[in-house]
């Protein structure tokens, strides 16, 4: 797979999982600093561990998000910016609208990966590629709280305790390990704070979220009762 392709819906998915959960202003600040510390040791037992961060992680639904990404690429001074929208339909359908720099679509749907760029759409299956489809597990298990599904094809390390956690996943392919050194996600209870893609050749991406509120109901009846008139007025 390109590269490039590779590792935009790497973000796709890393992003999705932070919809469920956005940050305030202040977590936002303490997510940074807690996804750049390096990793803490692997949970001993009796402490936090990752059923337990499992568990938190469940309780997760729908939701829709505005996200700001940063990509920090060799070569290039300062930062590459992107923005747009991002949403996620339990359990497997997740999609990444991007407005700027340049408006682009990438949707999956179970097994189909659909792509759409300046005019052209392309669809392909996740089943022909191993790499992204591994990235895309450690989204849904996480999602799911599916610790099993998450040590398939990675090696797993939980830092801290339920109030202030890390989860770091380390690609055991070699092959996505040339591309992927990890995925790091950052949290307190049960809201993700950041997610970081840090790839094999030192570039890394960080993606902030801000969530969009839910739709308002539709009021039972179709429309919504008049206003109180009132007293005195006819």
């Amino acid at each position: 797979m390109h590269r490039g392709m590779l590792v935009a819906l790497a973000l796709v998915a890393l992003a999705a999982l932070a919809v469920l959960a956005p940050p305030t202003a202040r977590a936002q600040a303490q997510g940074r600093a807690q996804a750049q510390a390096p990793a803490q040791a692997p949970a001993r037992s009796g402490s936090f561990d990752l059923p337990a961060l499992m568990a938190l992680l469940a309780r997760r639904g729908s939701g829709e998000a505005r996200f700001s990404e940063e990509r920090f690429v060799s070569g290039f001074d300062a930062p590459l910016h992107a923005s747009g929208t991002l949403s996620f339909t339990a359990p497997d359908r997740f999609a990444r609208h991007t407005l700027e720099p340049r408006p682009e679509s990438m949707e999956v749907a179970g097994n189909l990966l659909t792509l759409e760029r300046g005019g052209r759409r392309r669809q392909m299956a996740l089943d022909t590629m191993p790499e992204l489809a591994a990235l895309l597990d450690a989204l849904r298990g996480t999602l799911a709280g599916d610790g099993t599904l998450l040590e398939r094809d990675f090696d797993v390390r939980v830092g801290g305790t339920a109030a202030l956690w890390t989860l770091t996943l380390t690609p055991r392919d070699a092959q996505l390990a040339g591309q992927v050194r990890s995925l790091q996600f950052a949290g307190q209870g049960a809201q993700l704070r950041t997610v970081e893609l840090l790839l094999a050749g030192g570039d890394r991406s960080l993606m902030v979220i801000e969530p969009l509120p839910p739709a308002a109901p539709a009021p039972a009846g179709g429309s919504a009762a008049p206003a109180p008139r009132p007293r005195g007025q006819r």
